[in-house]
């Protein structure tokens, strides 16, 4: 790989703020045998599983069904593994090297600190960018209702980014939601890539460098980055919800991008086709649901568009930090806001995508799992010779729970990251298990709340004011 270097400003920039970096690596090889044993523990199970449900005394096979279908929604878990980063060969790289690239960064209520972290990472970018535009969608303080402007943090972008030769804008706009922040500059942009980044969310050097590989291909239309959590080491939310990603940042997404079908980016970074962007100008902010606008679930949006015109990929090896919520509260809100945008997405999917597409069978698959999940202790409850083993399948699922948790989270030491040391890494592993029960008892009630409720989709949801701060350096 070869990047410019920006020079010893740029780098004292981002040690000042305490940036971390990251690289993504290959988990193979004689790591693969690191997963031998939560193999043959998660075989173990499962036959002792299918020989109490299924073979023993001839029984009815009803519930072993269910395990058997259950373990087939799991497709990605294996498939996520097959996931290698996009390269450039010689011949490749002035096509990739002359692509003129915008990031747009929209602002609202954003901590003054952590938008000026990301504004360093933008401008120290191995890779440089030819345009930065930041819009602030209205930003008031949350104490006094005063306007928040954000003063240094405009003038150290139009500053640093004069000295480096980017053009920059800042714009300032009554608020009206992030895909009209976003709308307010895409649609008379010219670049050739549009970089999406949320204004919590700090670039690793390399980010665009490697984001931008993918499109060597002419077919992709999208790249997703890979987020990890900024504030990790805060507490113990924070380091549960760095578990609790995995299964969907390195796992799901990785699998469907195998299949050139991603069909989720985050918004906390995405590359496009700026063509694909623009062509959707003027309907994308104006989506609604039950004539409620949707300002939320916008990364999902722009990703179908992507989807519908070629293919959409992931590229473990642009790596972004993002700042995650530190307190239950913004938390809880935040998750709420995700679920609901997912399920008007699903409804959208179901609706609209071909059969014979992963859109349309990604949501089917998602509420299988949740009719399974009933179903098995329903089974159990009310079947005579299942009731009198409830210990032993209660025994045999919690080992199985425990090794498919420990698989999902090997994806943990796929990124080395600068501010994290390979023991905190391995107790976050050892924990994992922790996560799975979280998922189970707290997230997927509150999943079966957010699809009941689906409507409320109409603002940000959580930054009423300035909700978590980078910790100073």
């Amino acid at each position: 790989m070869r990047y410019r270097t920006e020079g010893t400003r740029a780098r004292a920039s981002r040690a000042r703020l305490s940036l971390p970096g990251a690289r993504y690596v290959r988990v193979g090889g004689k790591g693969a045998l690191v997963a031998l044993p939560f193999v043959i523990v998660t075989g173990w199970a499962t036959w002792h599983l299918l020989e109490l449900t299924v073979w023993r005394d001839g029984t009815d096979p009803g519930l072993g069904v269910v395990w058997l279908v259950s373990f087939l929604l799991l497709w990605w878990l294996p498939m996520c593994w097959l996931e290698r980063p996009a390269t450039v060969t010689e011949s490749e790289r002035p096509g990739i090297d002359g692509l003129r690239v915008t990031v747009q960064i929209p602002v609202y209520n954003e901590d003054p600190q952590a938008l000026r972290a990301c504004l360093e990472s933008v401008l120290g970018q191995s890779r440089r960018v030819q345009r930065v535009r930041v819009v602030d969608d209205g930003s008031v303080d949350g104490a006094t209702g005063a306007p928040l402007l954000y003063e240094a943090e405009r003038a150290l972008l139009l500053r640093e980014a004069g000295r480096l030769g980017i053009e920059a804008t800042w714009d300032r706009t009554p608020n009206r939601g992030k895909r009209w922040a976003q709308m307010h500059v895409l649609h008379e942009d010219d670049a050739d890539v549009f970089v999406t980044l949320d204004s919590d969310s700090v670039l690793d050097e390399h980010a665009v460098a490697e984001g931008l590989k993918p499109f060597a291909d002419p077919r992709v239309k999208s790249v997703a980055g890979l987020v990890v959590p900024l504030n990790v080491k805060t507490n113990l939310l924070t380091r549960l919800t760095a578990v609790l990603y995995l299964p969907f940042t390195r796992g799901l997404r990785s699998a469907q991008s195998v299949l050139g079908s991603v069909l989720i980016n985050s918004g906390t970074l995405a590359f496009y086709r700026a063509e694909v962007v623009r062509k959707h100008a003027g309907v994308y902010e104006r989506e609604s649901f039950r004539g409620v606008p949707m300002q939320m679930n916008d990364d999902s949006m722009l990703t179908m568009y992507a989807r519908l015109e070629g293919r959409t990929v992931h590229q473990p090896s642009a790596v972004c930090f993002t700042l995650v919520p530190d307190r239950p509260r913004h938390y809880f809100r935040q998750q709420l806001r995700w679920m609901r945008g997912t399920t008007v997405r699903h409804l959208w999917w179901l609706r609209h995508m071909p059969v014979r597409s992963l859109a349309f069978w990604m949501p089917v698959v998602e509420y299988a799992h949740l009719v399974l999940a009933l179903l098995v202790p329903i089974t159990v409850l009310f079947t005579p010779h299942l009731r009198e083993q409830t210990g032993s399948l209660a025994w045999y699922t919690l080992i199985l729970g425990c090794a498919l948790n420990y698989l999902v989270s090997l994806r943990l030491f796929a990124v080395r990251r600068t501010d994290e040391t390979l023991g905190h890494q391995v107790l976050m592993f050892v924990l994992s298990p922790a996560a799975g029960l979280w998922r189970l008892i707290v997230l997927r009630p509150l999943y079966l709340y957010a699809m009941a409720t689906c409507w409320r989709i109409g603002d940000w949801g959580t930054r009423t004011a300035v909700e978590v701060r980078v910790a100073p350096a």
